[in-house]
């Protein structure tokens, strides 16, 4: 049979029209006739695969219903390309035995299949041997192992981006099935990981941590939609819809480490609309209801038809612009809760709400740095980074009924509700039926708006969770749990409840409550985010025998992440503990907690995001005494007024979305995070160098795991070299062949006769070769920018 195949091979390489395997139960007459025979039943598996999936919620059913509708479709349109390459006469692989049957997979030579996505007909799936491997992984224990690449926990995504036609890359449910298919695998050891004794000190402290980081900023924004809304939404709506929001996540999305609830974005749509339709005669919940049923389908669309994958596209310069204006608001909300307590109180009272919230960021803030510096052992700091959050809380609000002066200014509480009932006199379900007809249209828009700022935001803050400052093994799935943000937006719409979404500060504390940090040498080696992916105890015994065998001095140990706890019961255990605070113990506790303490919270948690801001970095960097500047900084060698221009634009789409935030058309304010992305891609590498985008910017995450659920690894981009010629910049180190007099001439290359020439004469010198030319055209390619940036330089956050 090798035999056989191998003369098929050379045979076909003599041939000048080669034909190409049929493709599955074709039995006869030409190849158009056989993809044309195919359709009606590729037809009828697809509309059953689709309407499968509309009825199964679960992971596994949709998984199977959209695998049908996928093998279906996937099968049509291999089979049209086999019949377009072979009327073309290109090679696409060896021909059938000629004593084979068409309708049977039929054997490859072993050569043929390292090359990737080069045969037609696919090689089929190993279901036996890839379930056998995988028991025989857990087994042994090695269910978080991964290598380098990616991991061989998952496959590829079988196209990637740079070879995908637009009807792969919109062919319905490709994405979630894929989704699906590569966590599935994993599912049962997302549970029981948390649960071995090496990982109980992380799932335990990231539990506390989120509960608090989670519930407390929903309350705080909960008090404001109650004054603006006029009581609409009150404690148990927020709470509730947080809880549904963790437990749904937890139990069914592909990444577990997203965490989604009640933000200020959604605060700032919900009393916008209602301030908008208190000039007209209709049912706020009602339009609210709608207008979120409308998102919930447009959320549904863009899931089914893989939208998501533009996420690839989000780079630094998006997300910093939007965690910056995210930061700003929690500290303005903040200073508004503060304005409230002398509004409805004495001077005295709005004083001391100021004392207590000032007091409450400071200490959050400076125990939390503590725990950052090496004082004390280093068990004890963990704890104080871990639980100084929750501890203040519980602090603070006994502190403010002390008995004497400060128990006596009656400071405003949190206004809570009866036990799981709604704040408003109401059923819980909103008969969203009895809204008029005109009025269900008209929501339409407010739905678009919801869909555009959940698409940035979730999207934006579950590529934070996974940012490449963490080493994350398990695959994303961008697709699947937008998916279900749809769902739970739909929820919320028919309970009235405040639809959650994304969380973009609390987004990375998560992963980095269940990051493991050690102590490594300073000499070990880092991977590219920072962390440390080798033996921790190796790595040292080197470190101290190297130094023995040269006699230097002992250097001191640094602290990094070694890996992620990557699983789901604290996820879990977060959502069943908000869901516990709707009972009444624990709904009288919250019921004593000041407005001044959340304040408190808005600031800290704002403060935290603007801090480490890369715009922030970036804009004081132009300050800083270039004497005084290190060599090695990042930004050493890129000249002031690029950076500054850099910046100048994330300035002016961050001070644009503030801006409308103020008027009364807020709610469109996602238009303008989403146009930033377009303008990064097109725009941004006419204006700067490859060398200078890739020490200004990079992708958010870049992770194999990350990038499978989005279309592949990230691709080089090609720099403007004639652009970056004409403007001199003291470059990045990358382009070695350049000197300072080249640079002052306008950067100018030489021939090889040693004449001055222009960059047109210099890539196409007609004495060059073409592989010469090509490199020359090349050599300055950076890889980072529009197809998704792989980071060289870049500056710590």
């Amino acid at each position: 049979m090798a035999l056989s195949c191998r003369r098929q091979a050379m045979m076909s390489e003599r041939s000048d029209v080669v034909r190409r395997p049929a493709p599955r139960r074709v039995v006869a007459g030409s190849r158009d006739e056989a993809v044309l025979g195919l359709r009606g039943a590729h037809v009828r598996h697809a509309t059953i695969g689709v309407s499968a999936s509309l009825f199964f919620f679960s992971s596994s059913a949709v998984s199977s219903a959209a695998g049908s509708c996928y093998s279906a479709m996937q099968t049509q349109m291999d089979a049209e390309e086999a019949s377009d390459a072979t009327r073309a006469g290109s090679y696409a692989g060896p021909p059938p035995p000629p004593d084979s049957d068409s309708h049977r997979w039929q054997p490859q030579p072993a050569w043929i299949h390292k090359q990737d996505n080069a045969t037609y007909p696919p090689r089929p799936p190993s279901t036996r041997t890839r379930s056998s491997e995988t028991r025989r992984s857990r087994r042994s224990g090695r269910a978080d192992h991964t290598d380098d690449r990616g991991g061989d926990l998952f496959s590829p995504d079988p196209r990637p981006w740079p070879e995908r036609s637009l009807l792969y890359q919109y062919m319905p449910f490709r994405g979630m099935y894929h989704d699906v298919k590569r966590r599935l695998p994993l599912y049962a050891s997302d549970w029981y990981l948390a649960f071995l004794p090496k990982n109980w000190e992380r799932v335990v402290g990231a539990t506390v941590r989120m509960y608090f980081l989670n519930l407390m900023p929903c309350l705080a924004y909960i008090i404001d939609m109650y004054v603006r809304t006029n009581g609409t939404y009150g404690v148990n709506e927020g709470v509730l819809s947080s809880a549904i929001a963790a437990l749904t996540f937890s139990l069914f999305s592909v990444q577990p480490l997203t965490i989604v609830g009640v933000t200020g974005l959604i605060n700032l749509f919900n009393y916008t609309t209602y301030d908008i339709l208190s000039n007209y005669d209709v049912d706020y919940l009602q339009f609210q209801a709608w207008a979120l049923i409308w998102a919930a389908i447009m959320h549904w669309i863009i899931a089914v038809f893989n939208i998501c994958d533009y996420t690839r596209f989000v780079t630094d310069m998006t997300s910093e612009s939007f965690g910056l204006y995210v930061g700003v608001i929690y500290v303005q909300k903040g200073i508004e809760l503060l304005i409230y307590e002398f509004d409805t109180g004495d001077g005295q009272a709005g004083w001391l709400a100021c004392l207590v919230a000032i007091l409450f960021a400071l200490s959050v803030y400076f125990v939390e740095g503590a725990g950052m510096q090496p004082f004390g052992p280093f068990w004890f700091r963990k704890v104080l980074i871990d639980y100084s959050f929750a501890a203040a809380i519980i602090f603070y609000t006994g502190f403010v009924h002390i008995p004497g002066w400060i128990a006596s200014t009656q400071l405003e509480e949190l206004p809570i509700s009866p036990s799981f009932q709604p704040t408003l006199q109401r059923n819980w379900v909103v008969p969203f039926w009895d809204l008029p007809v005109k009025w269900v249209f008209v929501a339409l828009p407010f739905g678009f708006l919801v869909t555009l700022l959940f698409y940035f935001d979730n999207n934006v803050s579950s590529v934070m969770a996974q940012s490449r400052g963490f080493p994350v093994k398990r695959p994303a799935g961008f697709h699947w749990d937008f998916f279900l943000l749809g769902c739970t937006t739909f929820v919320a719409g028919l309970i009235g409840l405040p639809a959650p979404n994304g969380l973009v500060p609390q987004a990375p504390v998560h992963t980095e409550a269940l990051s493991v940090t050690d102590l490594v040498p300073e000499e070990a080696p880092l991977a590219e985010g920072g962390f440390f992916e080798g033996d921790v105890k190796k790595a040292r015994t080197e470190a101290k025998e190297r130094r023995r065998q040269r006699g230097d001095p002992r250097k001191p140990l640094r602290v990094v992440r070694t890996r992620v706890v990557e699983q789901r019961v604290s996820h879990f255990a977060m959502g069943l503990l908000i869901l516990g605070t709707m009972s009444g113990p624990l709904l009288v506790v919250l019921g004593l907690m000041s407005r001044a303490m959340f304040a408190g919270i808005f600031l800290v948690v704002g403060w935290g995001s603007i801090e480490g801001n890369g715009i922030v970095h970036k804009t004081l960097y132009l300050f800083r005494d270039r004497r005084m500047t290190p060599t090695d900084h990042p930004l050493y060698r890129i000249s002031k007024r690029s950076i500054a221009e850099f910046v100048a634009i994330q300035w002016i789409f961050f001070a644009a979305m503030i801006a409308v935030s103020e008027t009364i058309a807020g709610i469109s304010f996602p238009i303008f995070p989403l146009a930033l992305i377009p303008v990064r891609h097109f725009i941004i590498p006419k204006l700067f160098s490859p060398e200078e985008i890739a020490a200004l910017d990079a992708p958010t995450a870049n992770s194999p795991a990350v990038l499978v659920s989005l279309g592949g690894p990230l691709q080089a981009e090609h720099g403007f070299t004639r652009r970056a010629a004409r403007r001199p910049s003291f470059g990045s180190g990358l382009s070695t062949q350049r000197s300072m007099h080249d640079a002052e001439d306008g950067l100018r290359r030489r021939n090889g006769t040693g004449e001055a020439t222009d960059d047109g004469g210099y890539y196409a010198d007609e004495t060059l070769t073409e592989e010469e030319r090509q490199r020359r055209l090349h050599q300055y390619d950076v890889q980072g920018g529009v197809s998704g940036l792989q980071r060289v330089l870049s500056i710590k956050r």
